[in-house]
C-alpha cells in the first residue's frame, strides 16, 4: 500500500489535537475516516505510530520520527500548491550576492507602489544563474556572463569594481587602487558567480588566485588581511562587515548588470521588472522581446 498525503494529515492532526474526535473535526471528516487513515499509514510503514489509551494518544518512537518527516512533507506540498496557484501574483527575483546593490531598497519600494498586485521576493542563490536554472526564481540579476542559448537577458545597469581589503591594510588609507598593484597580491575569487577572473590582467602579470563559494566566507577571509578581493560596488551596499573596507579600482572596466529570464515562459511581470531595474540604475529601458508589452504585472 502506498503512503498518501491524507494518511499523513491524519497522523499530524491526531498528534496536534490529541484525540481522534478532534482530529476529525479539524480535518472535516468522520472519526472513522481518521481511524482508517492512521491504520492505512501504519500498515504501509509496517510499524505502530501511536500509543492509544482511553485517556490519551501519544506517538511511539517510530511515530515521532514519522511525524517530523510528515510535517516537512506536508509543508512542502502546501508551498507547492501556493506556488502553482499564485505564481503570477508573486515575482521571485534571484541574485547571487548583491541584489541590486544600493538601488535595492528603491527598487523594492517603487515596485510595491506601481505593482501592488504582484509581491516581490528577493531570493539569494549562489549559482551562475542566481537560481534561474534551478527554478528558485522567475527573473535573476547577474553580473557574470551566462549561456545566451538557454536564457534571454538585457543589461540594466553598470557598476564600478571595488577592491575589498582588511581595514588595517595599508591600502585602506588610500582613496583608490590600480589593477597593476593588485597583481602583486593574493586575490580571493568566486569562480561560480564572481566577476573577477585572471583575464583582468595581462597574461604575464596576473595575481595568485584563491577560490571561495560564498560571500560570507569571502568577507571572513579578506578580514584576516591574508588576501584581497575585487567585486562589484553593489556588494558594498549589501554587505558591510567589521574589519573589511572597500576602495575603487580606478582603472578597471565597469561590470554590466544583467537581468535574465527564461525565453519561452517568462513571468508575466518579468519585463516590468526589467524596465524598473534599468530605471533605478539610471539607464534607458533596454530593448525587450515583442511579447514584452503583454508580459506586465496585470497580465
Amino acid at each position: 500500500m502506498d503512503v498518501e498525503l491524507r494518511h499523513l494529515r491524519c497522523l499530524v492532526a491526531i498528534a496536534d489535537t490529541g484525540t481522534f474526535t478532534d482530529a476529525a473535526l479539524h480535518l472535516g471528516v468522520s472519526q472513522a475516516a481518521v481511524s482508517r487513515g492512521l491504520a492505512a499509514l501504519e500498515r504501509a510503514l509496517g510499524t505502530r505510530l501511536l500509543h492509544r489509551t482511553s485517556r490519551e494518544v501519544t506517538p511511539t518512537a517510530a511515530g515521532r520520527r514519522v511525524l517530523a518527516r510528515a510535517r516537512t512533507v506536508l509543508a512542502e506540498v502546501d508551498d507547492l500548491v501556493t506556488e502553482a496557484t499564485s505564481g503570477h501574483r508573486r515575482l521571485r527575483l534571484g541574485h547571487a550576492w548583491s541584489a541590486v546593490g544600493r538601488h535595492t531598497r528603491r527598487f523594492q519600494r517603487l515596485w510595491a507602489e506601481r505593482h501592488p498586485d504582484v509581491e516581490l521576493h528577493l531570493v539569494r542563490t549562489n549559482t551562475p544563474t542566481a537560481g534561474l536554472a534551478e527554478g528558485a526564481c522567475d527573473l535573476a540579476v547577474v553580473r557574470a556572463a551566462v549561456d545566451g542559448r538557454q536564457f534571454d537577458g538585457a543589461v540594466v545597469g553598470h557598476e564600478r569594481r571595488v577592491c575589498a581589503m582588511a581595514s588595517d591594510d595599508p591600502w585602506a588609507r588610500r582613496r583608490s587602487v590600480r589593477l597593476a598593484e593588485i597583481a602583486d597580491r593574493r586575490v580571493l575569487v568566486d569562480r561560480r558567480t564572481g566577476t573577477t577572473t585572471a583575464h583582468l590582467w595581462p597574461a604575464d602579470r596576473r595575481p595568485a588566485l584563491e577560490h571561495t563559494q560564498d560571500i560570507d566566507d569571502w568577507l571572513a577571509e579578506i578580514a584576516t588581511g591574508r588576501c584581497v578581493g575585487i567585486t562589484a560596488e553593489g556588494t558594498v551596499a549589501q554587505y558591510r562587515r567589521d574589519g573589511v573596507v572597500f576602495r575603487p579600482v580606478r582603472d578597471a572596466p565597469a561590470i554590466p548588470v544583467r537581468a535574465i529570464w527564461r525565453p519561452h515562459d517568462p513571468h508575466p511581470a518579468a519585463f516590468a521588472a526589467v524596465a524598473l531595474l534599468a530605471e533605478v540604475y539610471g539607464q534607458a529601458p533596454p530593448p525587450l522581446p515583442a511579447t514584452a508589452g503583454r508580459a506586465t504585472a496585470s497580465g
